[in-house]
């Protein structure tokens, strides 16, 4: 018997391997040429910890230095180690560039176009080797616009299983792609597609989920529905759709179909149009109950541009709930007509933005900060405070692993002296197990992490760092904190003398154990934050 592992990247790339019920992850992994972080094998070293975010696996033999039972029932497993007993997703501490590996290339050929009105076109293709497309429900890939070398991001709107891959497209004037589904597009058409990418994706279910869509932000949850159908789930799933008119109102008889395939689901929709004929007029805030949110109990899946992620965040703060889990899906909608170099948007493209992103039920002046090319995604999650800062530390963590693997042995004498003196500020700010003055910490500390991964050289390892919000995190956090782990400010220091005297071992124990003492630090200042909110 053998199991479907989605290796999930630090820089959004999935790769998915087959691993056998009697080898390791990391086995498989190799022998598909997939090099994930390894280094001891005997799950001695911790070099290959992940996050399993779905799925059940024998967790193997392995020390507690590798692998601590905290770590193991927060979900953390090591791969070296670990045999699957179902199809897992892994979030792989590291960038597919690192790994060696990079998102599969599919040619694929139109067989339907669907003009569901004027703003907005549906399509579906047949793959080639439609097998070898493993993708996760939610995912997206990049679709190289016929004519052009430039591609576009769009996610899937039917299920991993489906046998041909369906999309939505919003079309807006003067977008690569809108143009090519306007004018040009022809059933028959190639189409190269480019993934699957992406870490917004269906997780495993075990609580009611929320799903919040705007506009074309339908097609992911889509896929996630049809994968809760083939998956047979029971929990509660309520989906809102926000739209700006009714002419972008799309596949609400898929959605009256879900509601017969899926005992559990309902769903309402909204036009943000007041002159609209649909019986929710409004945004999709408005018709987000308490009883959706079961008292924070839920996952929340919000794919739609970024004027929206943050208007449903200042709702749920507005409510005083946090939702166990949130993940989202950014995407821009302001049209670029040609790959030309990025320039300010002319007020055409504000103007296009404000009605694109006020599709998702959002006053014009939040609107009218989507104003990036069309295709562009970002992607994020947030849980419960302390889960979300030990997984921002411990991401950050794995990069700076990878960071001193290109880094150690080749920094100049003047790289080196600036790296002693950024830890040497950021010490200055503590006093053994007290901060005295946390503020100037948070912002030398900030500088002292990034330093290392711009002596990288790596533009890739550079942007997954700069992709994580720990530093953002700290900023909210840690500025008016009193206690530090009496470690931190030695950790910065010893780390320096390990790379000045090219020990790689040591590195590694030091940057391993600085993010735990970051992580009780941040634990604490979280648990006074929140006491201070309460009194």
């Amino acid at each position: 018997m053998s199991f479907q592992v989605a290796l999930s990247f630090e820089d959004g790339i999935t790769r998915f391997v087959e691993c056998n019920s009697d080898e390791t992850v990391a086995d498989a992994s190799y022998r598909a040429r997939i090099n994930i972080p390894l280094d001891c094998r005997d799950g001695a070293c911790g070099t290959c910890k992940s996050l399993c975010e779905s799925g059940s696996f024998d967790g193997g033999d392995y020390i507690d230095e590798a692998l601590t039972d905290d770590e193991a029932e927060q979900g953390y497993c090591l791969p070296c180690q670990m045999v699957p007993e179902s199809d897992l997703v892994l979030q792989i501490p590291t960038t597919s560039a690192v790994a060696k590996t990079a998102a599969g290339s599919y040619v694929s050929t139109i067989t339907e176009i669907v003009r569901h009105s004027d703003t907005t076109v549906g399509f579906t293709v047949s793959v080639e080797n439609r097998t070898d497309l493993v993708f996760l429900p939610g995912q997206y890939v990049n679709i190289l616009v016929p004519g052009t070398d430039s591609t576009r991001s769009y996610s899937f709107s039917t299920g991993p299983t489906a046998e041909d891959a369906s999309f939505l497209v919003k079309i807006t004037p003067g977008g690569l792609m809108s143009d090519y589904l306007s004018e040009r597009a022809q059933v028959g058409d190639t189409l190269e597609l480019t993934g699957p990418m992406g870490s917004f994706f269906l997780r495993t279910q075990q609580r009611p989920a929320l799903l919040l869509a705007g506009g074309t932000g339908l097609a992911p949850l889509l896929s996630i529905l049809e994968k809760m159908r083939a998956d047979g789930s029971e929990l509660p799933v309520h989906l809102i759709y926000g739209v700006s008119s009714d002419a972008d109102l799309v596949e609400l008889d898929t959605l009256h179909k879900y509601t017969e395939l899926l005992p559990q689901f309902t769903f309402d929709y909204c036009v943000a149009d007041q002159d609209s004929s649909a019986p929710n007029k409004g945004y999709v805030t408005g018709f987000i109950e308490p009883a959706h949110l079961d008292d924070g109990n839920v996952d929340v899946y919000l794919c739609g541009p970024p004027p929206m992620v943050e208007a449903v965040r200042q709702h749920f703060k507005d409510m005083s709930i946090t939702p166990t889990n949130f993940y989202f899906e950014k995407f821009n909608t302001a049209a670029t007509p040609a790959p030309a170099a990025a320039t300010e948007p002319t007020e055409a493209e504000r103007a296009a933005a404000v009605k694109a992103a006020a599709e998702t039920g959002l006053p014009a002046v939040l609107a009218s900060v989507a104003t990036d090319d069309i295709g562009s995604y970002e992607i994020g999650e947030e849980h419960l405070p302390v889960a979300e800062s030990d997984a921002q530390f411990d991401a950050r963590m794995a990069l700076e692993l990878g960071a001193m693997e290109l880094t150690i042995g080749r920094l100049t004498p003047a790289q080196l002296i600036e790296y002693r003196i950024l830890a040497e500020n950021s010490a200055a700010s503590i006093e053994r197990d007290r901060f005295t003055d946390a503020a100037a910490f948070t912002e030398t500390n900030a500088l002292f992490h990034d330093f290392l991964f711009r002596c990288t050289g790596n533009e890739i390892l550079l942007q997954a760092y700069h992709r994580l919000e720990v530093t953002e995190l700290m900023n909210r956090i840690l500025r008016t904190a009193d206690w530090v782990d009496e470690h931190v400010a030695e950790d910065h220091l010893h780390i320096v003398r390990a790379f000045a005297e090219n020990d790689r071992t040591a590195a590694r124990e030091l940057i391993v154990a600085h993010s735990e003492h970051a992580k009780a630090t941040m634990r604490c200042a979280i648990a006074d934050n929140h006491l201070s909110i309460a009194q």
